[in-house]
């Protein structure tokens, strides 16, 4: 019978030690808590790039036009041609650059360069795409590629 004895004792000491690091751990886990800190004050400001180098090397698309097109169709609280300070559009030769105050939505960029296109019916021929989180370039379809995105 001492074996029973001894097993259940075992058992036991073990529970106990189970418990015991779980109250360490989560005591732990509450002290890597990190708030998150909000900037208070200056006006958040956004910056955006729309690369248009490919087709503006074969002399399909004027970048400036798409300036120009950014310029009449921006929209600021409802209303186009409303710009002032919030949004500043800029152009560095293939590159148009567009400095905006929070709230604007980089995607509103994409649906606008994508209503340039349709315009000037380049769209069967480029997509928008975005190489990273504030640009977006302009690029050609792939004629091999499986088109599984769009």
């Amino acid at each position: 019978g001492s074996s029973r004895f001894g097993a259940t004792h075992w058992h036991k000491h073990c529970a106990g030690q189970l418990l015991f690091c779980e109250v360490t751990s989560s005591k732990m886990g509450v002290k890597g808590l990190k708030r998150k800190v909000v900037v208070k004050g200056k006006k958040q400001s956004l910056k955006f790039t729309i690369d248009c180098q490919s087709p503006a090397d074969d002399n399909i698309l004027e970048t400036k036009d798409l300036e120009k097109f950014f310029n009449a169709r921006i929209k600021v609280d409802g209303k186009t041609g409303n710009l002032g300070d919030t949004v500043v559009i800029s152009r560095d030769k293939q590159k148009i650059h567009v400095n905006a105050e929070a709230p604007f939505s980089k995607r509103y960029l994409k649906y606008l360069s994508k209503k340039y296109l349709k315009a000037q019916q380049l769209r069967d021929f480029l997509r928008v795409v975005a190489p990273s989180k504030t640009s977006y370039e302009l690029r050609y379809f792939n004629i091999n590629e499986d088109n599984d995105e769009e």
